[in-house]
């Protein structure tokens, strides 16, 4: 059972506490954001290199009344269908990952029973605002994902997503001269706002920085 919950704990240091306590469960990793950000296609874009790497994943989605997200990677082909398990919210999204996560926390544990060799669990939350955080009694590590067409703005918003999390990502990279964004600022004041932890530039569409959010997780999370 995971019981740390305080968000400033070094997340390396978190994250092997809850390895060794989960005596060599999947790891449990949050992806939270706002709604359109990008977080179904950042999973799609992660899928394949765990894949690739021999890791067994699995994934649960967060929707508030729908199971659309489940049902896009299901019918991806990026793996087998009943590796996704798609939970309703009914509520405000970050209720369920956050407040009272015990779906997800079932969820994730049919996940393990199933499949014996399970490395990875990626829980993409519902779309949310910059408020939205996940319980460290669900995740190992978790990481928000904004994106430029948002506003160049929001990182020097310091909502707890982006000043909390262990990753804060920035996506749609492609965007920012359509949208009048400065990707510069955004890394500077998100660097700022987050004393340091680390950011990422990504654009899902073509895979440019994908390897990077990938490579945080493999550091810092399983540690291979």
């Amino acid at each position: 059972m995971r019981t740390c919950q305080d968000p400033s704990i070094n997340s390396t240091l978190h994250a092997a506490m809850n390895r060794q306590t989960l005596s060599n469960g999947p790891a449990r990793v949050g992806i939270g954001g706002p709604v359109g950000s990008g977080k179904t296609a950042l999973i799609e874009q992660l899928i394949p290199i765990f894949s690739n790497r021999g890791n067994e994943i699995a994934v649960i989605t967060n929707d508030l009344v729908t199971r659309e997200d489940a049902k896009r990677l299901q019918q991806s082909g990026l793996l087998a269908s009943e590796r996704v398990v798609a939970v309703e919210a009914g509520a405000c999204p970050h209720t369920v990952i956050r407040e009272d996560p015990t779906l997800n926390m079932q969820a994730a544990e049919l996940l393990e029973r199933k499949f014996e060799n399970l490395e990875v669990v990626l829980i993409e939350s519902g779309g949310d605002n910059l408020a939205s955080t996940f319980s460290l009694d669900l995740v190992d590590y978790w990481m928000f994902v904004i994106d430029t067409s948002e506003g160049d703005d929001i990182p020097r918003k310091r909502g707890p997503g982006i000043v909390q999390s262990d990753l804060l990502v920035i996506n749609k990279v492609d965007l920012a001269p359509y949208v009048g964004a400065d990707i510069n600022l955004m890394v500077k004041e998100g660097q700022e706002v987050r004393d340091g932890k680390p950011l990422a530039l990504t654009n899902c569409k073509t895979g440019a920085g994908i390897q990077e959010v990938a490579d945080h997780i493999i550091n810092n999370v399983l540690f291979s």
